[in-house]
């Protein structure tokens, strides 16, 4: 779909014997167009069910996001797979000591973006330490408000949350466990994340991230 060439077919042809040249695909095809593909995971039908991945998760389904740009691309496959990406608001980081460089990094993207960024207690002494605004929020056993009643009550519309160990994952179960029950964006990796701020910094540019609507023929007349 990506690139109009049917690698499924091809790859039968040539488990048959005959080579890619034969079949007229004896170089790469490569496309104008940026493609993502997002898994589609059934949290919201299992209560209780952390939406940590794990190597046991299966996917009910694929969805895939064509764009003229990687923040396009990404910003098309979110909203397929259920979790619209906010384009303003409060964000909330809370990540692992070995990921707060690049919060740091991530933090000034979302400033830059119009987002209000709010963090607990070691994530937002690194972010403010580098000069970002950034209020700190409690975690849910420093006493409330914490990062769960906002949540719930809708003060945020993006989560970033990393953790490292087992009883770190245990205690931020709570934040990505409301986070589903509100349909709120919210990231588990830095990867996800800095996609998801490669989409703000695209609106940011006033290069709208979900502007173009394309027909599968249009993007496969332009690979090459």
């Amino acid at each position: 779909k990506a690139t109009g060439v049917p690698l499924a077919a091809i790859a039968a042809r040539c488990m048959s014997g005959r080579s890619l040249k034969e079949q007229g695909y004896d170089a790469a095809r490569h496309s104008a167009f940026y493609a993502v593909k997002e898994s589609v995971f059934p949290f919201n039908k299992f209560p209780g069910v952390d939406p940590l991945l794990g190597p046991e998760m299966k996917s009910t389904g694929e969805v895939m996001g064509s764009g003229r740009t990687f923040a396009e691309a990404f910003s098309k496959s979110s909203l397929a797979a259920g979790m619209p990406l906010p384009t303003g608001g409060k964000v909330l980081m809370s990540v692992r000591d070995a990921d707060k460089p690049a919060a740091v990094k991530l933090a000034e993207v979302f400033h830059q973006g119009g987002f209000e960024v709010v963090a607990t207690t070691g994530t937002q002494s690194a972010i403010a330490s580098a000069g970002v605004p950034c209020e700190i929020i409690n975690k849910v056993a420093q006493g409330r408000p914490h990062v769960v009643d906002m949540i719930k009550n809708d003060e945020l519309t993006l989560i970033v949350n990393t953790t490292e160990g087992r009883q770190a994952a245990a205690d931020s179960f709570l934040i990505r466990r409301e986070a589903l029950n509100h349909r709120m964006a919210y990231a588990t990796t830095m990867a996800a994340a800095e996609a998801m701020g490669a989409v703000v910094s695209s609106m940011t540019h006033k290069t709208p991230a979900g502007a173009g609507v394309y027909s599968l023929s249009e993007i496969h007349e332009e690979a090459k």
